[in-house]
């Protein structure tokens, strides 16, 4: 028996392979010390549409990153389809997904097919073959397939003559254990090696299915962890292992329970009411808790907003409430100088190079180090929008800032930079300049603000929203940006102004006479074509 752990991959399918990386490490562990055989970490796929998290690619620098407890053999799977449909050569598209075994972490990798791609696999499996890897091949769709059909794909398996592990998967979950069984003696046939069941759970099935082919020889068993995969799920890892439990079974069951308690199951969500921080800031500062009240409730203001204008309220003794001072805490466009134009240093700054903005958004956390790994692997010239804290110094080529609040916010950050700064200085008083580190470069490119309009001239821009993206996006225009990715723009909840708002600056940015590519390569709900951190550099 050799038991085979796809939970990562087959998982993927409800989360977009987007795993948190603590689930993951606990995960890893705990497969390790439960013996388990053979761990699936994800796919392996050219760069795809739309945001897919890290596990949807299985690259080589994402498994490098990763620490994999020794014990198990580690794999990946690949779709036939991937490679046919890649407008390479098969030799072409393996050589562009898979290193040599010998430079990888990896052993095992499986080729998942359709019955109709059998007669085209041949030189896919024989291509990873000889870059010294575990071929598995995995017969997809197998239910209600008729016998000599059957037969003839493990004949033609057979043939190849480097397969060495032969799978049948129950794709639709509607196989009983005669069903398994008759499969098993259609492969038969012609096949005398090693076979491979992959159950799906759609008539709750799954688990019986895998210890009927077991006992009729089946030794290479798929499991996820509570069952998490496509459609009605799998066989559970903790079942099996519970059933095997009561043998003389090596597998230890313990680690895949605690895994389960502890990450698998459903959480509770949490609920947030009463006092919070900022009330405690403001009630420290002496201001009045009917401001903090009104910019908690209207949804136009978010965070970096709300902290900018109780900054202005503390230094503006604002122990009684009045609704002008509030107006004016929130004023971001208060322009000092009426003069917008800027300087043309801006104008070819980035020399046809790759721009990657940097916003504020909770995916920042969420995928540090592959944004940090796409930064190091590709090179291009880093914007970022106010200071990030998830993103180091030494990743920023440039500050971008366009108005005060966020600014205001955290100015002790800024007189630490070392980096350039990009801003509009005719909205900045002298104070609020003097913020800056003396030593550092500032840009100083204009900025107007007027409905309706986005337009990009070498000293200046004019956008329709008081929204630092327009801002940075006409900046890497002017700094001819041979493209444009952006990451940390996540957007906000359904019926939130800011939504909105944001939508139709993109919508205004699309429309701009200049094209140029912009890609989001975190997730977003911004009419922006999305990517994502880590699918390969093809």
């Amino acid at each position: 028996m050799k038991i085979l752990d796809c939970t990562l991959r087959d998982g993927g399918y409800y989360n977009k392979w987007d795993f948190n990386f603590d689930v993951v490490n606990a995960y890893l562990e705990a497969v390790a010390a439960a013996k388990i055989d053979y761990v699936e970490l994800g796919l392996r796929n050219f760069p795809q549409e739309g945001f897919l998290g890290p596990f949807a690619y299985t690259t080589e620098s994402l498994i490098n990153r990763l620490t994999l407890p020794e014990g198990p053999v580690y794999g990946v799977m690949i779709d036939a389809k991937t490679i046919l449909s890649s407008g390479m050569s098969v030799e072409e598209a393996v050589d562009k997904l898979f290193v040599e075994k010998s430079e990888s972490k990896l052993s095992l990798v499986r080729v998942a097919a359709h019955f109709h791609e059998v007669e085209h696999s041949e030189p896919i499996v024989k291509a990873l073959k000889n870059k010294g890897y575990i071929v598995g091949y995995n017969l997809m769709q197998s239910g209600g397939k008729a016998d000599d059909i059957i037969a003839d794909k493990a004949r033609q398996a057979v043939d190849w003559g480097c397969v060495d592990a032969l799978y049948f998967a129950d794709s639709l979950g509607n196989m009983d254990t005669k069903e398994v069984n008759r499969i098993i003696k259609a492969l038969r046939t012609h096949w005398k090696g090693e076979l491979g069941i992959h159950t799906h759970n759609n008539m709750a099935k799954a688990l019986d299915n895998t210890l009927a082919a077991y006992e009729s020889g089946v030794t290479w068993l798929d499991v996820t962890v509570t069952g998490m995969g496509r459609g009605a799920g799998n066989a559970q890892t903790e079942n099996l292992l519970a059933v095997l439990s009561k043998t003389e079974s090596p597998y230890q069951a313990s680690p895949i329970y605690d895994l389960v308690v502890r990450y698998f199951d459903k959480m509770q969500k949490e609920y947030g009411w009463g006092s919070n921080f900022l009330y405690f800031i403001g009630a420290q500062n002496d201001v009045h808790p009917t401001y903090v009240q009104n910019l908690l409730s209207d949804e136009r203001y978010g965070p970096d907003e709300i902290v900018g204008a109780i900054e202005y309220l503390s230094n503006a003794k604002a122990s009684s409430y009045n609704g002008k001072v509030l107006e004016q805490a929130l004023k971001l466009n208060d322009q000092i100088d009426i003069e917008e134009d800027g300087s043309n240093e801006l104008i070819g700054r980035f020399d046809n190079r790759e721009v990657l903005i940097i916003g504020g958004g909770e995916s920042v956390l969420k995928y540090k180090n592959g944004i940090l790994g796409y930064i190091s692997e590709h090179n291009p010239i880093v914007l970022s929008i106010n200071v990030n804290k998830n993103v180091p110094v030494e990743y920023v080529d440039y500050y971008i800032i366009s108005h005060n609040a966020k600014f205001l916010a955290e100015r002790s950050k800024y007189k630490a930079l070392t980096k350039p700064i990009i801003l509009p200085k005719h909205r900045f008083n002298k104070d609020e300049l003097s913020y800056l580190n003396p030593e550092i470069k500032v840009f100083d490119y204009g900025l107007r603000i007027e409905e309706d309009i986005y337009d990009i001239a070498d000293t200046r821009c004019t956008i329709p929203s008081e929204l630092t993206v327009g801002y940075a996006i006409a900046a890497a225009f002017v700094g001819n940006a041979s493209s444009i990715k952006l990451v940390g723009f996540d957007g906000f909840e359904k019926g939130d102004n800011r939504q909105q708002e944001m939508v139709d600056l993109f919508i205004k940015i699309n429309e701009f006479k200049q094209k140029k590519e912009i890609l989001s390569l975190t997730p977003t709900s911004y009419p922006v074509k999305e990517g994502s951190v880590y699918a390969p550099f093809i």
